[in-house]
């Protein structure tokens, strides 16, 4: 099978193309997942106790491997899904068992908050890039709990707003900044590691060269000179698959954020 590789230079390593594929539904139940911190991390901070414990019980969390199907844009959604560990991608996946990438998930994170309150499949697939925890709540259950606690159906709203707004700041940056400008918001976007003690933040790439392009709506030769662009710049330093961003002030100055 032809393999791929993200970044060109030392340390890259070859990825292969992602295929979709289901899984058994019999797939084993991963251990109860994060408690308050996992909670807190998709809900945000302060959510009582009492809701926390009865999320905890009406999850089921999965532990499925990379390449597998998470969720599908051609069945009913019934529940609402997360992700608590590891990395996903959202796009398409036609029938022919191929997939084409359209933006990045990484746990933990909703996957998909809002289809199942629709009663229709999800607007796209959904595929691990790596081995992840998958957490899904159904949706019978979540609409109950927020009868008995409204705090969760506020969480909820801001949630579902944040989705919003950051698909209409995605499709501002797609009409309005240039590649330059977009790569640099999307490097932004994964800086939330702690700084060193030079400042820089490190980011690790999970995703082909290929798909990274997809998301931004750019080649991926267009791609590796802007990598090389900025790397000659001084604003980051690439090997393998590491970018290490070393002028975060100057980046956001370039994504305009």
């Amino acid at each position: 099978m032809e393999t791929h590789t993200i970044l060109s230079g030392v340390g890259a390593r070859p990825m292969r193309p992602l295929r979709p594929r289901r899984i058994a539904s019999g797939s084993v139940p991963a251990p109860a997942v994060g408690g308050t911190a996992f909670w807190a991390a998709v809900l945000g901070p302060g959510l009582s106790a009492d809701v926390v414990a009865e999320l905890q019980e009406l999850s089921q969390a999965r532990e499925l491997p990379a390449g597998s199907l998470l969720v599908s844009s051609r069945e009913p959604a019934r529940d609402l899904c997360l992700i608590a560990r590891g990395d996903a991608a959202l796009g398409s996946a036609p029938a022919d068992g191929s997939f084409q990438p359209e933006r990045s998930v990484q746990g933990p994170a909703w996957l998909d908050a809002s289809s199942a309150w629709l009663g229709a499949g999800p607007a796209q697939d959904a595929v691990a890039v790596s081995d992840v925890t998958l957490v899904s709540v159904p949706r019978a259950d979540v609409q109950a709990l927020m009868q008995r606690h409204p705090e969760l159906a506020r969480r909820l709203v801001v949630t579902l707003a944040r989705q919003v707004q950051s698909l209409t700041v995605a499709t501002h940056d797609l009409m309005h900044k240039d590649a330059e400008g977009r790569f640099a918001a999307w490097l932004l976007q994964r800086c939330c590691g702690d700084a060193a003690s030079d400042g820089s933040v490190t980011v690790s790439l999970t995703e082909r060269k290929r798909d990274i392009a997809s998301q931004l709506a750019i080649t991926p030769e267009t791609l590796s000179r802007l990598l090389r662009q900025l790397s000659r710049k001084g604003l980051i330093a690439v090997a393998g698959y590491t970018v290490k961003v070393l002028d975060v002030a100057a980046l956001r100055a370039l994504a305009g954020v």
